[in-house]
């Protein structure tokens, strides 16, 4: 299995930037440009095999409101700037059409819709137009309660159909960690139950990307800050890569490597 021509026979690790202020985790932004490239040439030398670039954040708990011109502005000058220095695949995080495809533009590899092709109803078109591989979120309003891996699942299918529809094949699938937040169960319960079943989503025989660093799940259970989850995430990493993750979207690229390679060799030697 390859996803943006990266052979993924071995779980590999996303390394994720930030140049967006607003994010929840103010260790990942980046303001200028020598932050920008030492942290990308560190993450590679650490074993990244992709870079993920945000320039607004997603989090659906914060409130993001920035223009799509200043979203393109900050993605722009971040893929640009990172792409005269690593090789590695980069993905440009946005929910925006119009930013994804400046971002291509600018030298971006794949794209990553966290609302799966259902926000933006151009982005599968700009995505297919320019033959690019994509990360699709399990997105969608109609929670299942009662059972959030048939959620996810549900969610996926009707964003395959839609890649499908455009022509795109190169597809990784992401169950969207922190992004379904029902009030009943509790979303940490939400996407611990996702994660302890993610084997559960290789029915669609797709690579699947998972990201969990740092997030609010890991807060709730261990009663810690963003600052403070990085055990936390270690542990949701190894979950993650043992129950069959292809790849891990990851803010800490050199610890959650060490994590990866230990879960994903004792997954293989599984009975």
């Amino acid at each position: 299995m390859r996803f943006a021509g990266v052979d993924l026979k071995e779980p590999k690790v996303m390394g994720v930037i930030n140049v967006s202020p607003e994010s929840f985790y103010k260790g990942s932004v980046k303001n200028s440009e020598k932050e920008l490239v030492e942290t990308v040439l560190r993450m590679v030398e650490e074993g990244a095999s992709f870079i993920d670039i945000g320039a607004k954040s997603t989090a659906p708990y914060l409130e993001t409101q920035i223009s799509v011109e200043e979203e393109i502005r900050r993605a722009v000058w971040a893929v640009s700037t990172v792409r005269d220095y690593v090789d590695v695949p980069i993905s440009i995080d946005t929910t925006n059409s119009r930013v994804a495809e400046e971002a291509v533009r600018a030298g971006a590899d794949v794209i990553n819709d966290v609302t799966g092709f259902k926000g933006d109803g151009r982005m599968a078109e700009v995505a297919g137009e320019y033959g690019i591989p994509v990360v699709l979120c399990a997105h969608t309003r109609n929670i299942n309660l009662k059972d959030p891996v048939r959620t996810a699942i549900s969610a996926l299918q009707e964003s395959l159909v839609i890649a499908r529809e455009h022509g795109i094949e190169e597809v990784a699938i992401d169950p969207a960690i922190g992004f379904l937040r029902p009030e009943w169960p509790p979303w940490y319960e939400w996407d611990s139950r996702i994660l302890a079943n993610l084997n559960m989503l290789k029915i669609f025989g797709k690579p699947i990307l998972v990201g969990v660093s740092r997030k609010s799940f890991i807060g709730a259970i261990t009663g810690r800050k963003a600052e403070e989850r990085l055990a936390g995430s270690l542990a949701a990493t190894a979950v993650a890569v043992f129950n069959g993750a292809n790849i891990i979207r990851a803010h800490d690229v050199r610890e959650t490597v060490d994590a990866v390679k230990v879960a994903g060799f004792m997954g293989r030697l599984r009975g």
